[in-house]
C-alpha cells in the first residue's frame, strides 16, 4: 500500500520544507511520493521546492505551473502525476498536520471508502473563511447532493479509482469536490486535528471565493437555470395579481392617481430580475465556448520528478 501525497504550494517559501520533512518521517513506510505544485507563488516557494526535490529523489516530484491557476487547478495537475494507492491532498499552512493523514488512509481502508473527508472540532481559518466555509457547504448541499454530514474539507483522502474517475475532467473550470460527488457516493469523514497557520495569512480573497463558488454553482449543476425558471414563474404569478389589484381598485376608487413609485419600482424590479437571469445565462454560455475553445485549466512551465522531467 502506497500513498502520494499532493501538495498545491501557493506563497509557501516558509512552511513548505517543514512540511515535506514532517512528511518524510510520518509516512517513511508507506510514502510513495509527494507532488509538489508551485501555483504560481511569488515569494521563494520555487527555490524550497527544488530543495526538497533535491533532498528526496526519488519521492519528489514538482510541478511549476506557469502562472496562479487557483487551488483546484493546482490540485488536478498534481492528481495526473501520482501512482500511489491511495493519494491525500493537503495544504502547504501547516494547518493539519502531517501526522494526522494516517487517520485518513486508515478510515478508507478499514470502511472500503472511496473518499475520505476530515473535519474538525475547531477551525483556526478567519471568520470571513470560516463563514465562506459554511456557505459553500450549504450550498452544495443542495445543488451537488451532498450528505449534510459530510464536510467539504479540502484535507482528503481519494483511492486510485476515484483519481482516475476526476482526472477525466479536461474543462478550464475543476471544481475537485464536485467531480468527486458526481462519481461516487461511497464517502466517510474522519474527525482530525486543525492547528493554527504556521506562517503568513490566506490566499482565498473574496475574488477567488467567488471564482470557486461560481465554478460549483454553474459547472455542476443546472439547478440555477431551474431557479430561473422558478423565480418567473413567481414573478408572472405576482404581475398578475399586481395586476387585477390595481384594475380593481381603479374601479372601486377612479379618483386615485396612477402611482409613478409603483410604477417604477415593477419596472426596476422585473428588469432587474431579467438581467440576472441574462447574466447566470450568459455565464454557462462562456464556460461553454471556454471550454470548447480548449481553454487549459492549467499550463505547466517546469515538471521535475523521477518518472520522467521536463524543462
Amino acid at each position: 500500500m502506497k500513498i502520494s501525497v499532493v501538495i498545491p504550494v501557493y506563497q509557501g517559501g516558509r512552511t513548505i520544507g517543514k512540511l515535506a520533512d514532517e512528511l518524510a518521517v510520518h509516512l517513511k513506510t508507506h510514502l510513495s511520493e509527494v507532488v509538489l505544485i508551485n501555483d504560481g507563488s511569488t515569494d521563494n516557494s520555487h527555490e524550497e521546492c527544488l530543495k526538497i526535490f533535491k533532498k528526496y529523489p526519488g519521492i519528489v516530484k514538482y510541478i511549476m505551473l506557469a502562472k496562479n491557476f487557483g487551488e483546484h487547478n493546482a490540485v488536478l495537475a498534481g492528481l495526473n502525476h501520482v501512482n500511489g494507492d491511495y493519494t491525500v491532498i493537503i495544504d502547504d499552512d501547516f494547518q493539519n498536520p502531517p501526522e494526522e493523514i494516517e487517520k485518513l488512509v486508515s478510515k478508507a481502508i478499514e470502511d472500503n471508502l472511496d473518499v475520505v473527508y476530515s473535519y474538525y472540532e475547531k477551525k483556526y481559518h478567519s471568520f470571513f473563511r470560516n463563514l465562506g466555509s459554511r456557505f459553500n457547504d450549504f450550498v452544495a448541499s443542495y445543488l451537488l447532493n451532498k450528505k449534510k454530514s459530510i464536510y467539504l474539507s479540502s484535507f482528503k483522502c481519494m483511492n486510485r479509482f476515484i483519481v482516475g474517475e476526476v482526472i477525466k475532467y479536461k474543462g478550464p473550470f475543476p471544481y475537485i469536490d464536485g467531480l468527486i460527488l458526481r462519481s461516487t457516493k461511497n464517502i466517510g469523514t474522519v474527525l482530525v486535528r486543525h492547528a493554527k497557520r504556521a506562517d503568513g495569512k490566506s490566499g482565498y480573497t473574496i475574488r477567488k471565493l467567488v471564482r470557486l463558488w461560481m465554478n460549483m454553482f454553474v459547472n455542476f449543476s443546472v439547478y440555477p437555470l431551474r431557479m430561473s425558471t422558478l423565480l418567473g414563474i413567481l414573478f408572472s404569478i405576482l404581475g398578475i395579481f399586481l395586476t387585477v389589484f390595481f384594475i380593481i381598485d381603479k374601479i372601486l376608487h377612479p379618483e386615485t392617481p396612477v402611482g409613478v413609485t409603483a410604477i417604477l419600482t415593477s419596472i426596476l424590479t422585473f428588469a432587474g430580475v431579467q438581467l440576472l437571469m441574462l447574466g447566470l445565462i450568459g455565464e454557462y454560455l462562456g464556460r461553454l465556448f471556454l471550454t470548447n475553445n480548449q481553454t487549459p485549466a492549467y499550463v505547466i512551465r517546469q515538471m521535475l520528478g523521477h518518472a520522467k522531467e521536463k524543462e
